[in-house]
């Protein structure tokens, strides 16, 4: 057995609670709750994605991407949805037919096993030719350029928003002051997209740019004798301690902030990897539905209804499962599948709508308009995403090659950490910002996530060479 593999007394216990000991006490909970079909289908999910979940923990090697995936399903399509179905209590109404809710559960089981299937296809890829090629580093000027650009866009979004006293308030009254900067929106959907892309260039630029230079001191002796190297540092911690705090940023982008870091800080540690995985379910199940409070102001906030061992989970972070349901209903009542229609709009999310009067609306928003909430800002999971564009066959087959990519990137990534520790491995930080950001992917709207993705792919574009110059490595 591997060195970095855990013993038998840790294993079983872990096992145990995750898998059988959380998912059946939350099911013995009182409350108002049938136990019917769905309820055992949503225990089910719980099991198989704690099954799934337990095996990333133990595994002696260490898949960022899919176990992000599987700590996401465990938490907000399992433990959660199971602890609303025994209450009997939704976060966002649930307006179809029980059997829609049925089928949003089973084919939640049914992508997690098409990912499952993916992971495996992966494995008996045939080995192709190494090609002769100079991996992806990082240039050192512009890694300069893109500090550069961190601190111009961050200062910007702190002078435009009135000072750093708005940070620390609520996340209402950021996008209050997002609203008051970009000037009075022409309509709801314009205003979100310009809001979302002020916040992005101010939060984007600054992340990436601290966990590069993280890299950089993590792994060089010499960088971390360098002034030039550890000033920029130590003004990028205290900038993102600012524009990614967790009291003025979504919780998921906190998330994604703080997996990247510890990813990125311990690249070659199983042990950290471990905790992050386990730090992630302490902090969705006790700390992310008291966190609620940081969304409204302090006169508008909600606290958390403590009548009930499971009513922190009764909150809209986790209204995955009964989005989808409503995604099935709204498609059936007629919409039917848009076939890539939807995708399009968020893969071209920077496209006016003067220009494209027709583009398609976030999904989260669209269902939400036909629900008639007055609140659109939904989620929209990924399942529910592939199903509304592509119907059963393409959600699975949308899984299965999540499943394949998500393992040939996780396997890529342990490679590139162990057999070439250099300052300026490119992939070395890509991967776990990809593993940090798929809780935003899978919780969607896709709409809503790819302006972020965008920002970042400029910025690792902006940074990264193929030709090893000597005096552009980082040493």
């Amino acid at each position: 057995m591997r060195r970095t593999a855990l013993s038998r007394a840790t294993a079983l216990p872990l096992i145990f609670g995750v898998v059988a000991l959380l998912p059946l006490a939350v099911a013995a909970q009182p409350g108002d709750g049938v136990r019917d079909t769905a309820f055992l289908l949503q225990l089910t999910v719980a099991m198989y994605a704690g099954t799934r979940l337990c095996a990333m923990v133990l595994s002696w090697r260490r898949r960022l991407v899919q176990g992000t995936f599987w700590l996401f399903c465990y938490l907000a399509m399992g433990i959660a949805p199971l602890a609303q179905s025994v209450l009997g209590r939704d976060p966002t109404p649930v307006i179809g037919p029980r059997s829609d809710t049925v089928l949003a559960t089973a084919l939640v089981l049914l992508g997690m096993v098409a990912f499952d299937i993916g992971v495996l296809l992966s494995r008996h890829r045939p080995a192709l030719r190494r090609r002769v090629r100079e991996p992806a580093r990082v240039h050192r000027t512009r890694l300069y350029v893109l500090v550069a650009v961190a601190y111009a866009g961050s200062g910007l979004l702190i002078v435009r928003l009135g000072g750093l006293g708005l940070f620390f308030t609520s996340r209402e009254e950021i996008s209050d002051g997002l609203d008051i900067a970009s000037g009075a929106p022409l309509d709801e959907v314009t205003g979100e997209v310009g809001n979302a892309m002020m916040r992005g260039f101010g939060t984007v630029p600054a992340l990436l740019a601290l966990l590069f230079l993280t890299r950089w001191l993590v792994t060089s002796r010499q960088a971390r004798r360098s002034p030039s190297v550890v000033l920029p540092w130590a003004g990028l911690v205290i900038i993102n301690c600012v524009v990614n705090n967790p009291v003025s940023n979504p919780r998921y982008w906190f998330l994604t902030v703080l997996f990247a870091l510890l990813f990125t800080m311990f690249p070659r540690s199983p042990v950290m990897y471990r905790s992050s995985l386990a730090l992630g379910v302490v902090i969705a199940l006790l700390l992310f539905p008291f966190a609620d409070r940081f969304r409204y102001a302090d006169d508008g906030h909600r606290l958390v209804d403590a009548s009930s061992a499971l009513e922190p989970l009764v909150i809209k972070d986790y209204d995955q499962i009964g989005m989808f349901a409503n995604t099935l209903t709204y498609a059936d009542d007629g919409a039917g599948h848009s076939y890539g229609r939807q995708l399009s709009g968020s893969v071209l999310f920077f496209v006016p709508r003067a220009i494209w009067p027709e583009k398609p609306l976030d999904s989260g928003v669209r269902v939400g308009e036909w629900m008639g909430m007055t609140n659109t800002n939904l989620s929209s999971p990924l399942w529910a995403e592939l199903w509304l564009d592509f119907g059963p066959l393409g959600m699975a087959g949308g899984f299965l090659g999540l499943g394949y990519f998500a393992a040939r990137v996780d396997r890529r990534y342990v490679r590139l950490t162990v057999d070439d520790p250099a300052p300026g491995n490119v992939l070395a930080v890509v991967v776990p910002v990809i593993a940090g950001y798929s809780f935003i992917l899978l919780r969607g709207p896709l709409l809503q996530a790819t302006g972020r993705i965008a920002i970042a792919a400029l910025c690792v574009a902006l940074i990264t060479t193929f030709r090893e110059s000597p005096s552009h490595q980082l040493r």
